[in-house]
This record gives structure tokens, C-alpha cells and sequence, in this order.
């Protein structure tokens, strides 16, 4: 069974079992939480909502709370001598799906 859920205005595509790279969340290493808008369920049947399931749920556990790695920005203007460089960290949660309810 896999499921299709939106968060941190992304979609992903998990089953029970995987470890998912999302936006930051609210919540401690080793907290349960749920992730309520649910946009398909798949398996032997496959249900699809308009836009979201009611009443479907999946549930992950928050394994880390962490920095991505750093991406460079770097702006220029030619011939003006203007350059600026600077780095960004977004935060990020990784879970761990632990079950779909359909």
C-alpha cells in the first residue's frame, strides 16, 4: 500500500517503511505525528481524492531534525563591480513512515 501526501507545499509518494526528507516540523526526535492531507491511497484499489481523502491519515515518526546542506548564492551585475555570495541551510525533518490508514 503507498499513499500520496502533501506537505511543506510538496508532495511525496511513501509506504510504511520509508524514510522521508521533508520540510521542517513542529516536534522532538522520536514524536508521532500525522499527516492528514492525504491526496491518494494505492494499493489493490486505488482511491484518489478531490483534492484530499477525508479520513485518510499517515503516520510518520520523527527520526531527525536537521540542516539540508548548504546551497550557494552568488549575484553579480557586470561591468559594475557588484558581487555578493552568501549561503543558505533550509531546516529539514526526516521521518520514518510507520503506518497509511485508509
Amino acid at each position: 500500500m503507498y499513499a500520496v501526501v502533501k506537505t511543506g507545499g510538496k508532495q511525496y509518494k511513501v509506504s510504511e517503511g520509508n524514510m522521508l526528507k521533508v520540510e521542517k516540523l513542529e516536534g522532538a526526535v522520536g514524536d508521532t505525528i500525522e499527516l492528514v492531507e492525504v491526496l491518494m491511497v494505492g494499493g489493490e484499489e486505488v482511491r484518489i481524492g478531490t483534492p484530499l481523502l477525508p479520513g485518510a491519515k499517515v503516520k510518520a515518526q520523527i527520526v531527525q531534525q536537521d540542516k539540508d546542506k548548504k546551497i550557494i548564492v552568488f549575484k553579480s551585475k557586470r561591468r559594475k563591480g557588484y558581487r555578493k555570495k552568501y549561503g543558505h541551510r533550509q531546516p529539514i525533518t526526516r521521518l520514518k513512515i510507520t503506518g497509511i490508514e485508509a
